[in-house]
């Protein structure tokens, strides 16, 4: 059936194809689907969707009762939408600076850096956040139209590909007879609801710890969540253990874990300048102060194309030349890593407070020495100290984690950032022994909070892009309305320079921040 005369006009986050199952008239243009249209769904191998208008009505009814209110709150909403497609056409811009801030942007709103590898469920959490997000962006155009007396033709999910969208059909017609601030307003409604469901995640990320505090604890200790199977901890920690300590220092929350670690692995890049004696040694700065008798005992190992090399699970260890004290006679001994960890520290390549190492240099007790483990260049040598929390006594609270029989420390010997991210934590700690999905129900809260914060955010942006077919064409089209020295030709001149060159500056943005933006693999 053919209807002429009449287009849609459609928001969505536009994945898809731009056009639906139906007629078209002569001109191209797309045909309404109400009264006798196809409303039927489709599919095919890279698309499908599911269409909806049981919602019409109730979205109708809903925007002419509270219309006046609805002005209101969408017209502040028009506001956020025009300064927000001049502000990201800035940042657009600024990407192309000597100086840009690819990956610093990407991580803020994307929630990861280009190189971050996103695991199977994070997939899921992106998935359903996405699903959630673009939902509230339709429902905001819905709504703004409804309040301007049109109601809508229905509401479409859809998987384009693997990527999931939705979009709002109404009559293109009877929204281009509104005045231009009151289109405006429809425009800028899906942006502005995707803001505001973004301040409203942030909040329920605030409130989480009170709201949660009858039941767990929060920034007290460092819980596990997860050991993937592939992760170097794995065998080390369990689901439930609490992380007491990175290289000695305390950490109590994953943000601090992550921050650590990176402090500790730049820190080893630096001194890694300073090694000698070709690829035998690494003189990272962390050493332990080894009973003599402990050296005379240990193993001597052998030379292997300049690499000093122990048998087993035995770990080689050298005399760490300080500047300190007077240079102590060479030695190079295998050493178990599990009885060393447990000595006093010596060296200034601990990162620690002064509650937990007040010896900077290389002096030892009489009848001890300082020896370090040889590594090579760009490995890390950390220690990790942990609490089991399986069983009743190790999980009762109040226990001095110093004196608990439950605390044992061990040594991560490799890249320290790709073994930050290789383990899942949590800041929440239940009150009590509980199992497994209660234990990692704050996280599941928190991560989805998060996840739909930045994807919410990420449509914020793109939706405010100047670029074809996502809602900045339309934002930009109606401002343009209001430049009464230009001429309807001029006007669209202007539009289709604009756009062409906002999409084009958007491709080479995104190129640069996740491809030419990556830094060299680990």
């Amino acid at each position: 059936m053919e209807i002429s005369g009449r287009r849609m006009r459609r928001f969505r986050m536009r994945f898809g194809r731009n056009r639906l199952a139906g007629g078209e008239n002569d001109d191209g243009s797309v045909l309404p689907t109400r009264n006798g249209g196809n409303t039927e769904n489709e599919a095919s191998c890279c698309y499908c969707d599911l269409k909806i208008t049981k919602f019409n009505e109730p979205i109708s009814r809903l925007g002419r009762r509270f219309s006046g209110a609805m002005k209101i709150w969408f017209s502040i909403g028009l506001g956020f939408g025009v300064a927000s497609l001049f502000l990201v056409t800035l940042f657009l811009l600024l990407q192309f600076h000597p100086k840009p801030l690819s990956n610093r942007l990407a991580s803020a709103v994307f929630g990861f850096s280009p190189s971050t590898r996103v695991s199977l469920s994070g997939f899921v959490y992106v998935f359903v956040s996405t699903v959630i997000t673009v939902l509230v962006h339709e429902l905001g155009h819905a709504l703004a139209a409804a309040s301007e007396g049109i109601q809508m033709e229905y509401i479409a999910v859809f998987i384009a590909a693997i990527f999931p969208g939705g979009l709002v059909a109404f009559d293109h017609d009877l929204l281009q007879s509104l005045p231009s601030f009151n289109a405006l307003r429809v425009y800028c409604a899906g942006v502005w609801h995707n803001a505001v469901f973004c301040a409203l995640c942030a909040f329920g990320l605030f409130l989480l710890p009170v709201m949660l505090s009858p039941f767990y604890k929060h920034g007290e200790s460092l819980v596990v969540v997860d050991v993937p199977s592939k992760s170097p901890l794995f065998g080390y920690l369990s689901p439930g253990d609490t992380v007491v300590s990175l290289d000695g220092i305390r950490v109590y929350k994953p943000s601090e874990w992550l921050e650590l670690a990176a402090i500790l692995d730049k820190q080893n890049t630096e001194t890694s300048n300073a090694s000698f004696g070709g690829s035998r040694r690494f003189h990272h700065g962390k050493g332990y102060c080894v009973p003599i008798s402990m050296v005379e005992e240990g193993f001597k190992g052998k030379m292997v194309e300049n690499r000093y090399v122990c048998p087993g699970d035995l770990t080689p260890f050298s005399t760490m030349p300080c500047s300190d004290v007077a240079a102590p006679r060479e030695v190079s001994v295998c050493l178990d890593a599990k009885d060393i960890v447990k000595l006093n520290k010596c060296g200034d390549g601990w990162v620690t407070t002064s509650e937990t190492h007040d010896n900077s240099g290389c002096v030892c007790p009489q009848g001890e020495m300082c020896l370090q483990a040889m590594q090579s260049p760009g490995i890390s040598w950390t220690e990790i100290s942990y609490k089991r929390t399986s069983s009743l006594d190790c999980s009762r609270l109040g226990m001095d984690f110093n004196t608990s029989s439950c605390v044992g420390t061990f040594v991560f010997v490799g890249d320290l950032i790709a073994m930050s991210r290789s383990v899942q934590l949590t800041a929440y700690q239940p009150r009590w022994l509980l199992n497994y999905f209660v234990k990692s129900f704050p996280d599941i809260v928190e991560r989805s909070l998060t996840c739909t914060f930045h994807v919410s955010l990420a449509l914020v942006l793109l939706n405010s892009l100047p670029v074809y077919y996502l809602d900045g064409e339309s934002i930009l089209e109606s401002c343009l309305q209001f430049f009464t020295c230009l001429s309807p030709r001029k006007k669209k001149k202007a539009l289709q320079l604009c756009l062409f060159g906002g999409s084009l500056l958007s491709l080479l943005a995104f190129f640069r921040i996740f491809f030419v933006g990556l830094p060299p693999s680990r």
